[in-house]
């Protein structure tokens, strides 16, 4: 008899495993399989508290790098699964390649790219699924550019009516920007709030450029997200998280 390797893992497999609260992964660019993950704490960002400093607002205001989204996938995760001063090594494997990239073809992964005199410095990645939007990766070859996509992404969920936005392992990083932890029981109650929920990506039209100036006041504005917010809120609080 033959011997059955592991089943194959497919676009439609990954959905589910969000839907649930899982994830996937890998031990390192090099390893042939995945493994789910459903970590203990979970690290999200509330959106209606994202801290945006001084100096990154000024940065977004004086609109030093263009923003686009679902422009470049390949290049994004190529440069989010690329060595950099603060990782060695990334977990982002030939698989994950391939399967991000599928559902990019579907319309639920998408992309921020911060571009400089045409130059991809910064951008992230990660997957929509109705109110909830899961953030992968992102990296930066120049100062703040991950933060101003990350601005921008944020914003962008606000506009759409997201209510969750899932960065799954807290880091120092992630925390200066406003990211908290919660439980898994905590979030599992997020999300599953967030799956009831229709929200749009595109609320804000992908063929548009969106300036420094829209961006913030977007993650100003109270009004044009209350609903989205409310929802946020209640999903946190109810579970005893303050922020």
């Amino acid at each position: 008899m033959s011997r059955r390797g592991p089943p194959t893992i497919t676009p439609h497999h990954v959905l589910r495993a969000y839907s649930v609260g899982l994830f996937p992964m890998a031990e390192s660019a090099e390893d042939k399989e995945l493994f789910w993950v459903d970590p203990e704490q979970r690290a999200v960002f509330p959106l209606d508290s994202f801290s945006v400093s001084h100096s990154l607002t000024k940065t977004i205001r004086r609109d030093r790098f263009e923003v686009t989204i679902d422009q470049d996938f390949d290049a994004v995760i190529a440069a989010c699964a690329a060595p950099a001063q603060d990782r060695e090594k990334t977990w982002i494997n030939d698989k994950i390649r391939r399967l991000y990239r599928e559902l990019f073809d579907m319309g639920f992964v998408h992309t921020i790219e911060c571009r400089r005199e045409g130059r991809l410095v910064g951008g992230l990645y990660g997957v929509a699924l109705r109110g909830a939007f899961f953030g992968e990766s992102m990296f930066h070859l120049e100062t703040d550019a991950s933060k101003v996509a990350l601005a921008h992404l944020v914003a962008r969920l606000r506009v759409g009516g997201f209510t969750l936005l899932d960065t799954q392992f807290m880091t120092s990083h992630l925390a200066s920007l406003g990211a908290i932890e919660i439980s898994r029981a905590i979030y599992h109650q997020a999300l599953e709030q967030a799956l009831t929920i229709v929200a749009d990506f595109y609320a804000w039209p992908p063929d548009q450029i969106i300036s420094g100036a829209q961006t913030l006041a977007a993650l100003r504005d109270q009004t044009a997200s209350s609903d989205a917010d409310e929802s946020s809120s209640n999903a946190l609080s109810s579970s005893g998280i303050s922020r």
